[in-house]
């Protein structure tokens, strides 16, 4: 087979062999206790807790649920979230390390609880993790890691040998972690919020929120839901509440593909510390077993051709497993806070009505699942052991003020280093299904031509703080390099923290803003061939 062929299939597995409910979009005000936003594994599992608890809740969804991160999750259930503790133990201290641990494993058992309690079919197998690393400086760290485990008493075990064909100098097991299919657990979710009298509306964005007596969150639609207590459970909060989240956070990608392999798929999932990252975890479709084998992270909107790390995934693949079909790849999107520790509460220290969970950094499914329980303990008044650790309002000096200033001179690099581009390609160069920063009329534009023919020309500034976007070829969108907002070939939003669309560019007749701009560099470049 050549595993070079051109194909098409960016979907997530997860969705392929699951019949999801729709749902309305919302078109008329409404009220109830509580709304909820994100339709993902936190919003999904906070509504549900919370409609058990008697409380009348309604979920809204931009687009359809469990199609966002939790859809393209590598769905591994585990408390070991790659080198966490030894750094948790430096910057928080023991007591802080050891809660997180626990805060993990009592989500862990929540969701094998649940799994055991609605008897839900969701491929849910125990297995161990493991970190591993390919270099004596990858090494050093998995020592330093392990001696963790041994201080905050976590049961795991140093070895060198991995069980496929790859030299690892060190190996670090958590044992008994597990792995499942995330669309059929929450399916099920989904199935009890509705029988519980919860209310889930699709295709309706969140866009703000007005706060007087009560709440009112208003959505793209028109409609507004009142309601007492209002909880964001998307990436980047759709109401920052003068939190600036944006800027205490930073978006990744990743890349991951599923295959049939040719060699025996190994037992327990993976995770590299060395670079190039990778990740490897079995899982079953169509009543066979596969493999999931993923990594490349980048910053989002780096400029890489994102089609290159597709390849190089499945180079390694091919050289480490062999490939007898390749089914399936997609992308995934995740944030990280300042400490690497989750935002999960009061969206600020005087705001209790308006409650946020963002910044899982890539471990979703235990972490979005600890996000339910403490923000279903905040709205019904009830204390935990966790809210602190996890509280959005912490700032630890070390390390956070290091990644805070790493991160805006960064974003600062992109502002500037965008205006100053001149981009000296041409529109009409542009081939059917590709994309292209090019020079329009003297301005940086994006540019996508469809397989129609038609060009999409768009301003890349983007609409949230200014950046200039980048074209990520292998998901046909225009990424922010400053704070992870994605939009369509045609300008539409696909993520935040942006809530508007980038301004399209009329092909017929230049912008009257940009005329003097046009003269003044021609003057200076001195050209003749004005377009």
């Amino acid at each position: 087979m050549d595993h070079n062929q051109n194909w098409t299939r960016p979907e997530p597995m997860w969705r392929q062999d699951t019949e999801l409910p729709t749902f309305d979009s919302m078109e008329e005000n409404t009220s109830a206790d509580i709304v909820v936003v994100g339709g993902g594994i936190t919003g999904i599992t906070t509504a549900y807790l919370l409609a058990k608890a008697g409380k009348q809740v309604v979920l809204l969804e931009a687009d359809r649920i469990l199609n966002g991160t939790t859809g393209h999750t590598t769905a591994k259930v585990t408390a070991q979230h790659g080198l966490i503790y030894h750094e948790l133990i430096k910057h928080f201290g023991m007591d802080k390390a050891s809660l997180y641990y626990q805060a993990q494993m009592n989500a862990f058992g929540f969701i094998e609880e649940t799994i055991e309690k609605y008897k839900i079919d969701c491929d849910w197998k125990k297995e161990d993790a493991c970190l591993f690393s390919t270099t004596d400086k990858g090494a050093e760290k998995v020592a330093n890691e392990y001696e963790a485990y041994q201080k905050l008493d976590i049961p795991g075990e140093m070895t060198e040998a991995l069980p496929f064909e790859m030299e690892a100098t060190r190996t670090l097991v958590m044992k008994n972690q597990a792995r499942f299919h995330p669309i059929k657990y929450l399916t099920a979710l989904v199935d009890r919020f509705i029988e519980l009298g919860g209310q889930i509306f699709e295709g309706t964005k969140a866009t703000d929120l007005k706060e007087g007596e009560t709440l009112q969150v208003e959505t793209g639609n028109g409609s507004i839901v009142t309601c007492s207590h209002a909880i964001s459970c998307s990436h980047f909060p759709f109401y920052d509440g003068k939190g600036f989240y944006f800027s205490r956070m930073y978006a990744e990608r990743s890349y991951l593909m599923a295959i049939e392999p040719e060699r025996e798929i190994p037992p327990g999932m993976y995770v590299s510390i060395d670079e190039p990252k990778r990740t490897i975890r079995s899982a079953e479709y169509n009543g066979k077993p596969i493999l999931l084998v993923g990594g490349e992270n980048h910053k989002t909107g780096d400029g890489i051709d994102t089609s290159f790390h597709y390849r190089a995934i499945e180079e390694f693949a091919a050289q480490t497993f062999g490939i007898r079909e390749k089914l399936f790849q997609w992308s995934a999107q995740d944030l990280t806070t300042l400490d690497k520790v989750p935002y999960i509460g009061p969206i600020t220290k005087k705001n209790n009505r308006v409650l946020i969970a963002t910044g899982f950094r890539k471990w979703g499914m235990t972490n979005g699942t600890l996000a339910a329980q403490l923000l279903s303990n905040y709205v019904l008044g009830e204390e935990s052991l966790f809210h602190e650790l996890f509280k959005p309002s912490r700032f630890k000096a070390d390390p956070s003020m290091k990644q805070f200033l790493s991160q805006n001179f960064d974003v600062a690099v992109h502002l500037v280093e965008g205006k100053l581009e001149l981009v000296g390609d041409r529109p009409d160069r542009i081939k059917k299904g590709e994309g292209k920063v090019v020079q329009w009329r003297g301005e940086r534009a994006g540019a996508f031509k469809d397989e129609d023919g038609e060009l999409h020309l768009l301003d890349t500034t983007c609409t949230h703080m200014g950046c200039e976007v980048e074209w990520n070829s292998a998901e046909h969108t225009w990424d922010c390099p400053c704070h992870g907002s994605r939009f369509s070939f045609d300008g539409t939003v696909v993520e935040g923290p942006a809530d508007q669309p980038l301004m399209k560019i009329s092909l017929e007749k230049p912008s009257p803003r940009s005329l003097m701009d046009i003269k003044k560099m021609y003057e200076d470049q001195g050209q003749q061939d004005q377009p």
